[in-house]
């Protein structure tokens, strides 16, 4: 995603950072003298395990670099998201032996997983030969001003009900800014993930200059409610280092994800919790649900009988995971459970699950993207 590229790579390189530690450190002294409910609590049961890297990521059928790759369920299968995607050089079949140069891309771009964490295969193939290359996921329209240009940055397939998906996006118009995120139906079509309709006037329901930005943080199926979870960051006129960071969540049933006023939005504790058809309008720590995380996803762990959310250190590339029995929090102390290797000093980001290839929990295999390659590791856990 360039959006998140840029936000990273500026964070890295200005001179600003050594101030954003100091408030940091200051902010951090601060959570754990009062009540801020995004701060962590407890103990995390994630203490004894063992992690194995696997390799990258590539496709089966197709050639490309790509960021992201958040894995969702449709109809039984789980499929992947991917963000830029930029294609190989016509009749490349490896990524690694990909001449320099631009040889085209979309802004996103959809996947089927397999049984093997390092291989997809890629859906909507162009007419490329001898190499086809992947469509865009979600379609640009000319009729809301958007261009092929634009990006949409989504985060997990979610199921909703009678065999439809939804995935949330964030609509970013590049020099012109963000514009809002959004949801968009999704049904097989041939047999492939298809958007068939973007919901809201404009292509998106919450505006970024008064709302969070719901989804682009993740977006979760939870498997022991009728919710789907989304969480964002905050509004983009809120640019202060504290307040920037902080992550606000919304659910809605999963039959009702396609009305924007069965939404319902956590206001946080002692803002009175839940809250159908009301938009969050104020914006601190007692509105949120967690501070200064990298985008992620969530897993229910029945080894652990927990939720883990698992993520990168934003501006870093430790691979995190903290727990919490509820998903409006509190969560616990995040485990590093490795430290990727920067690929030719790039940046390392999207902490992905793959919970699918092992429904006990006693592994959980985790992919991250790593300067535009997918990079994978499998963590094994005991008690």
């Amino acid at each position: 995603m360039l959006r998140l590229n840029i936000l990273l790579a500026s964070l890295v390189a200005s001179p600003a950072l050594a101030a954003f530690r100091s408030d940091h450190a200051d902010f951090i002294k601060q959570r754990r003298d009062g009540g801020d409910p995004t701060q962590p609590v407890g103990t995390n049961p994630i203490s004894k395990f063992s992690t194995q890297y696997l390799g990258q990521q590539t496709a089966n059928n197709s050639c490309s670099h790509r960021d992201l790759g958040f894995t969702g369920e449709l109809q039984g299968k789980w499929y992947a998201i991917f963000g830029d995607t930029l294609w190989c050089d016509q009749g490349v079949t490896d990524p690694s032996k990909d001449p320099d140069g631009f040889h085209g891309m979309v802004r996103d771009a959809v996947s089927l997983m397999t049984n093997n964490p390092l291989v997809v295969e890629d859906m909507h193939l162009n007419n490329d030969s001898p190499v086809r290359h992947q469509l865009q996921f979600v379609p640009f329209n000319a009729a809301w001003g958007e261009t092929n240009t634009y990006g949409f940055g989504g985060t997990s397939l979610v199921e909703t009900a009678n065999g439809a998906g939804a995935v949330f996006y964030l609509v970013n118009a590049n020099d012109d800014g963000l514009k809002g995120a959004g949801v968009a139906k999704v049904e097989l079509v041939n047999g492939e993930p298809t958007v068939t309709q973007r919901f809201g006037n404009n292509g998106y329901w919450w505006p970024v200059q008064n709302l969070p930005r719901y989804g682009d943080v993740a977006a979760f199926r939870d498997p022991r409610s009728d919710y789907i979870y989304a969480w964002g960051g905050a509004p983009t006129p809120v640019t202060d280092n504290i307040g920037s960071q902080y992550v606000y969540l919304l659910r809605v049933k999963a039959a009702d994800a396609y009305d924007l006023s069965k939404y319902e939005y956590w206001w946080g504790t002692a803002g009175g919790g839940w809250k159908q058809g009301q938009p969050l309008t104020q914006f601190g720590a007692q509105n949120a649900v967690m501070w200064f995380v990298g985008q992620g996803q969530f897993v229910w762990s029945d080894f652990f009988q927990c939720y883990i959310y698992v993520h990168l250190s934003p501006g870093g590339s430790d691979v995190l995971l903290r727990t919490a029995t509820s998903l409006e929090g509190p969560w616990t102390p995040d485990v590093k459970v490795y430290t990727a290797t920067p690929i030719g000093g790039g940046l390392t980001y999207a902490g992905v699950a793959h919970p699918y290839l092992d429904t006990s929990g006693k592994t959980l295999t985790i992919s991250y993207t790593n300067n535009n390659h997918i990079e994978v590791i499998k963590v094994t856990f005991s008690k």
